[in-house]
């Protein structure tokens, strides 16, 4: 086979999302080679797809590979861990110095730091890319989020722009409209160089862990509006409709609109009345809480978020507990139903500020540790499209990062302070009558105690670090003298005298 007839790219693993994307490829022109551990996958998927054009599948992993251009170009769309590292390791033997493995799973970003040290030592490129946007962003158009050396990024660039989503230059919006065949042409697209090493990977974690807040912050809504509101999930549908056509115009915003107004075709009842209240995970919001807390960078509303989840998932015991345990009488409700809608709106709208501005004041900080070099307005341009979080509030923090690029936290930014200060007497007050009502809001409340805890020049840790010092001699700094000094008072003597570290 001449070097002409070779494909552009390869891809291992035809899991779903593995499909989706060798397709999306397909679509754009570029030919590509598909490989599976069992082949029996790949001949059911070459048969699924007669008449796509530039795919070709193989049985043996040489000729899989023998069949690419070079440098080669393989993705990985494996289950994270020993089975990457498992594909890994069967490929290197049949690749040239130069060849390029590209990981598109859901990888640690730690993992992906050691990978390319690995294989950049033993002469090959490494890409570990963020892929978001699900079963259908892989097939239509997903937000890319490479990381890798800027090497890798060019051999790759052409492809990632082609198959990521695309956005309307003018209103920022996600263009829609693709189909098998038929991809969409035009607009800007939802990848770009993220940076070296585990930061792709690092950067879609962070987007998964706000994804967490964002969920969990739309299903508080949800209950205030139920419980305290005493609407239906249709009527709370319809709100969340019209709340998609201003500030919270988003994919999950819309999403969730659809399904508050679906019926079960079982029971004829809301379909969300039948779901069990016990909700799953897959660890990548864990990672961001427990990465946060590693790096003391406070991310709470995100922390609450897979709390919330634990919580749910003990369904047996809450329903014990809900015979045994009681709220105090909630005060009576008097406002009216459009007061109650809209001061929801702006709670949400202000705590979804907060997350947002906990994720990026992570990633400030990871650049840091890692030595990477982050564009936080060109990451939330790529999240405008394809990903699970695409909203159009996004263009707003790419906006205020064109404005300051060393702003530290969104909070600072004219636009982001200025709605805070218009909303937050709405958001105090749903925190406040959720809190009556016994309705918990995890979420809502943690992002409320951030904003306070972030804008007030004294904490009361003041004392705290005179309790450390008392118990432990752990020092403490004084307000009369410059920071990085450090002093013990000698507790045990009735005198105590004070000694400086």
């Amino acid at each position: 086979m001449s070097d002409i007839e070779n494909s552009s790219i390869g891809l291992i693993g035809l899991a779903v999302m593995g499909q989706n994307l060798a397709l999306n490829i397909a679509d754009h022109g570029f030919k590509i080679s598909v490989y599976n551990r069992t082949f029996q996958k790949t001949a059911d998927f070459l048969e699924s797809n007669k008449s796509t054009q530039n795919l070709s599948g193989f049985q043996e992993l040489t000729d899989f590979v023998n069949s690419l251009k070079r440098p080669r170009k393989i993705i990985i769309m494996v289950q994270a861990g020993r089975a990457t590292d498992a594909v890994i390791d069967a490929i290197l033997p049949f690749l040239d110095k130069g060849d390029i493995i590209i990981d598109g799973g859901n990888a640690k970003w730690t993992d992906s730091i050691d990978r390319e040290k690995r294989l950049n030592e033993a002469g090959f490129l490494f890409v570990g890319s963020g892929v978001s946007g699900g079963e259908e962003g892989a097939r239509f158009g997903p937000s890319l989020m490479p990381g890798c050396s800027p090497e890798a990024w060019l051999e790759i660039k052409d492809i990632w722009e082609s198959i990521s989503a695309k956005v309307d230059d003018e209103t920022g919006k996600p263009l829609e409209g693709a189909s098998p065949g038929n991809p969409i042409k035009g607009g800007t697209s939802c990848t770009s160089y993220i940076g070296t090493d585990g930061s792709g990977h690092y950067v879609k974690m962070v987007h998964n862990g706000i994804e967490y807040g964002d969920m969990q912050m739309i299903c508080e809504a949800y209950h205030i509006l139920s419980e305290v509101g005493g609407m239906a999930p249709e009527e709370i549908g319809e709100i969340f409709d019209q709340w998609n056509k201003g500030l919270l115009d988003s994919f999950l915003i819309e999403i969730t609109a659809d399904i508050l107004k679906q019926t079960d075709p079982s029971t004829g009842k809301p379909f969300v009345d039948i779901v069990l209240d016990a909700a799953g995970q897959k660890g990548t919001g864990k990672w961001t809480s427990v990465n946060a807390l590693d790096m003391g960078v406070p991310a709470p509303t995100v922390a609450e978020a897979v709390f919330a989840r634990c919580l749910s998932a003990v369904k047996e015991e809450r329903v014990q507990a809900s015979k045994i345990l009681s709220s105090t009488k909630a005060d009576e409700f008097v406002d009216s139903r459009d007061e109650l809608i809209e001061s929801v709106r702006d709670a949400l709208y202000c705590s979804k500020i907060c997350s947002y501005a906990q994720g990026f004041q992570l990633m400030r900080e990871a650049q840091s540790v890692y030595n990477w070099n982050l564009n936080f307005g060109e990451i939330a341009q790529i999240w405008r499209g394809g990903c699970i979080i695409r909203a159009a509030f996004l263009q707003k923090i790419t906006e205020a990062y064109e404005r300051n690029p060393e702003l530290s936290n969104l909070l600072l930014d004219n636009y982001f302070t200025d709605c805070i200060n218009q909303y937050q007497k709405n958001w105090r007050r749903i925190v406040c009558l959720a809190t009556n009502n016994g309705i918990p809001i995890p979420t809502f409340s943690s992002a409320l105690s951030y904003y306070d805890g972030y804008r007030s020049a004294r904490l009361p840790q003041n004392l705290l670090q005179a309790q450390r010092d008392y118990f432990g001699a752990h020092t403490y700094e004084r307000t009369d003298t410059v920071r990085g000094k450090f002093f013990h008072l000698d507790w045990l003597n009735e005198n105590r005298p004070e000694h400086q570290s």
